[in-house]
């Protein structure tokens, strides 16, 4: 056949095909929302027979959700602020080998109840201390984002026994909502479809009240409490961070006793993501195998 009239004949086509894959995209997407659990067990290579556990517990008259995978010592991943414990789905297979795997949706997010009540920091950290009573489970090491990362410091004066070591990323134990205005005015309903992490809530309900209960995030910690804290603690900061102040982080180094600071060049909020995130996994395995 002429080259000619092959082009011709294929040029023809392109729009078919194109119709083709826009219409398979179109399914591909509509399923991931339809089913987000199982389209990232898929793309993160997590196999379903990894997947030891999950349950939904009433603690505290709240349900919360968990996941368990892996063998070795307890190794609780916690995720930030209206996010979910999928957030932490891409590094199981990083620690699973090495560690009981526990991802948590903490109090008011992912598959656990919405918030009942205003937002406390401490009070998410006491419900899942609860959790981790149920579990049976005397010591643990943990790693929280953000949100995540403030809940361990609660915990660790909560219940001082319990952590031996934690990795805080983006977290110093103390962050007030309203000197971040732009944050607060930012983080709205109507906003929600710049956040599309927010699609792995349960509802829109759900959605509303996180987001509502946002201007309740307010947390500090004393020079007093932060000399109580035992634990061994990882401090992991972006140097791009804009809602963390530096001079909150010297404080916490000179006071909290047992702490190592990690600032990474040319990094925002989440340090241990994207093109970080081996070295983040080597570094916290060195981190916590100094026990």
């Amino acid at each position: 056949m002429n080259w000619k009239i092959m082009f011709t004949i294929w040029v023809s086509l392109l729009p078919i095909v194109a119709d083709l894959f826009n219409d398979r995209l179109t399914k591909i997407q509509f399923h991931y929302n339809e089913n987000p659990q199982k389209d990232l067990t898929v793309s993160e290579g997590i196999n379903s027979q990894d997947l030891i556990k999950s349950e939904i517990v009433t603690i505290q008259g709240k349900e919360i959700y968990y996941e368990v995978y892996g063998d070795g010592s307890p190794l609780f991943l916690l995720h930030g602020y209206s996010m979910s414990s999928e957030s932490w789905r891409p590094y199981v297979s990083d620690y699973c080998k090495d560690y009981t795997v526990y991802l948590v949706d903490l109090p008011g997010h992912g598959k656990s109840d919405s918030f009942k009540n205003d937002l406390s920091i401490k009070g998410v950290a006491e419900d899942l201390n609860y959790l981790v009573d149920y579990l049976k489970i005397k010591k643990i090491s943990a790693i929280g984002f953000s949100f995540g990362g403030d809940v361990l410091y609660q915990l660790a004066l909560l219940n001082p026994p319990l952590i031996e070591s934690m990795i805080t990323i983006g977290a110093v134990g103390s962050w007030d909502v309203n000197n971040f205005k732009e944050y607060s005015e930012g983080f709205t309903f109507e906003n929600r479809e710049n956040f599309p992490w927010l699609k792995t809530h349960s509802s829109d309900d759900q959605i509303k009240e996180l987001m509502n209960q946002f201007k309740n995030y307010t947390v500090a910690l004393t020079d007093s409490e932060l000399q109580q804290i035992d634990s061994k603690v990882l401090v992991v900061i972006g140097d791009d961070d804009e809602g963390i102040d530096l001079v909150e982080v010297s404080r916490v180094r000179k006071y909290l006793p047992n702490s190592d600071l990690w600032v990474l060049p040319n990094v925002s909020h989440g340090a241990h993501e994207g093109k970080n995130k081996d070295e983040f996994v080597l570094k916290s395995k060195s981190f916590f195998s100094k026990q």
